[in-house]
C-alpha cells in the first residue's frame, strides 16, 4: 500500500514540473516576439536659418596719422583734441629757417639762369637772322651760339627744377585736413622739434578721424563665411548705449587670415547723432541664412563615435552605416552633408552599439 502512493506521488510531482517547463517555454517565445521598435524618420530637405553672435569693432571710416616730413619746429598750431575739420583746413605750421634761405637762394638762381638763357637765346636769333646773308657770319660762329642757346637753356631747366624742390619742401611745413573729420589725438605743443630727426617722430603730429561714418569690422570663422553675402542686414549693439543698430555687410576680404583662419568682413554705419565712437567694442548678431535646402536632422540621429561621423540608414530593415560631416546647430536639429537622398529612412535615436547589418525592427 505504502509503495503504491510513492509510486503515485512520484507520478504528480514529474507531471507538475512537466507544465511549469512548458510554461516557461511559452513565456520566452512571448518575450521573444515582444521585441521593442526602433523610431525611424525619412530624411528631407529645409533651409535652416541661425545667428552668430560675433564681437567687433567699430573704426573711422577714415583715419590717418600725420607726421612733419621736414624737421622743423612747431610754430602754429590752429587746432586741438576733438577740434572739427574740413578737407585742405591749416592745421599746423612749422617753421624750419633753412628752408626759407634755401628757397631765397633757388629764387635767385632761377633768375640768374633766365637771364642767361635770354641773352644767349637773343643773340642767337640775331646771329641767325645777319647769317640769311651770305658771307656775313661764318657757319662756325652760328653753331656756337647754337650750342651755347642749349647749354644755357638746359641750365635754366635745372634750376627751375630745383626751384619747384625748395618750394615743395616748404609746402611740407604747412600741414592740412586730408577729408573732413575731427581731431583725436594731438601729440606736439608749440616749439616742439619735429622731422624725420625730431624726437616727435615716433608719434603722430595729429590724428585725423571721419566719425560721421563708421567702419564695423568683424572677423567671421571659416565654418560660417559661406552663409555670408554682400548686402545682408545685420544688427549690433555696444555696452555704452541701450539700443540695437542696424547695419549692412558692404565688403568682404574674400580670403581667410592665416592666423586665424577668419574672414574679415565690413559694414559701413552711418554715425549721423554722434553717439558711436571709433573703438567701441560691439556685439554683432548675423544671421546665417543657406542659399539652399540642406539635409537637417535630429541631434540624436548623429553618432559621433571613435572610427568617425555616422548616421545609420535603414534598407531592407537592416542598419547600414554612412559617414556624415556635420554643419551648423540650432537647438535640437543639426546640419549633415553625406552619401544621403531625399526619404532614405534614418534611425532617430541612433547608437554606436548598432553594427553594420543589424536587423533593425520598425
Amino acid at each position: 500500500m505504502n509503495t503504491k502512493i510513492i509510486k503515485y506521488t512520484a507520478l504528480f510531482f514529474t507531471a507538475l514540473f512537466f507544465l511549469n517547463s512548458c510554461n516557461s517555454k511559452k513565456e520566452e517565445v512571448a518575450t521573444a516576439e515582444i521585441e521593442p521598435k526602433t523610431e525611424t524618420f525619412l530624411l528631407a530637405k529645409e533651409k535652416l536659418t541661425t545667428e552668430l553672435r560675433l564681437p567687433a569693432e567699430l573704426t573711422g571710416f577714415q583715419q590717418v596719422d600725420l607726421y612733419a616730413k621736414v624737421s622743423s619746429f612747431v610754430k602754429t598750431l590752429k587746432v586741438d583734441i576733438g577740434s572739427k575739420v574740413k578737407k585742405g583746413q591749416l592745421l599746423i605750421v612749422l617753421e624750419a629757417p633753412e628752408i626759407s634761405s634755401q628757397l631765397a637762394a633757388a629764387e635767385s638762381r632761377l633768375k640768374s639762369m633766365e637771364a642767361i638763357y635770354a641773352t644767349s637765346k637773343s643773340t642767337y636769333n640775331r646771329l641767325y637772322e645777319t647769317s640769311k646773308v651770305e658771307g656775313t657770319i661764318s657757319k662756325n660762329d652760328l653753331e656756337m651760339a647754337s650750342g651755347k642757346k642749349n647749354s644755357d637753356y638746359a641750365q635754366y631747366q635745372a634750376a627751375v627744377a630745383a626751384h619747384k624742390e625748395v618750394a615743395i619742401m616748404r609746402g611740407y611745413l604747412e600741414i592740412r585736413a586730408p577729408f573732413d573729420g575731427v581731431v583725436a589725438a594731438r601729440n606736439v605743443n608749440l616749439g616742439t622739434f619735429v622731422g624725420p630727426a625730431g624726437k616727435g617722430s615716433d608719434l603722430p603730429l595729429l590724428t585725423i578721424q571721419e566719425q560721421t561714418k563708421l567702419r564695423l569690422a568683424v572677423s567671421v570663422p571659416e565654418l560660417y563665411t559661406g552663409y555670408l553675402h554682400n548686402g545682408d542686414e545685420m544688427s549690433f549693439n555696444v555696452k555704452s548705449l541701450p539700443e540695437t543698430f542696424k547695419a549692412t555687410i558692404t565688403r568682404m576680404s574674400g580670403a581667410l587670415d592665416l592666423k586665424l583662419r577668419s574672414e574679415r568682413v565690413e559694414m559701413d554705419v552711418h554715425n549721423t547723432k554722434g553717439n558711436l565712437l571709433p573703438g567701441m567694442v560691439a556685439e554683432v548678431l548675423l544671421p546665417l541664412n543657406a542659399k539652399d535646402s540642406t539635409f537637417v536632422v535630429p541631434k540624436s540621429a548623429v553618432v559621433n563615435a571613435a572610427e568617425g561621423i555616422f548616421v545609420i540608414k535603414v534598407v531592407n530593415h537592416k542598419a547600414t552605416r554612412v559617414d556624415v560631416k556635420k554643419g551648423r546647430e540650432i537647438d535640437d536639429k543639426i546640419e549633415i552633408f553625406g552619401d544621403l537622398t531625399p526619404n532614405d529612412k534614418l534611425v532617430k535615436i541612433a547608437s554606436e552599439e548598432t553594427k553594420e547589418g543589424d536587423t533593425i525592427n520598425e
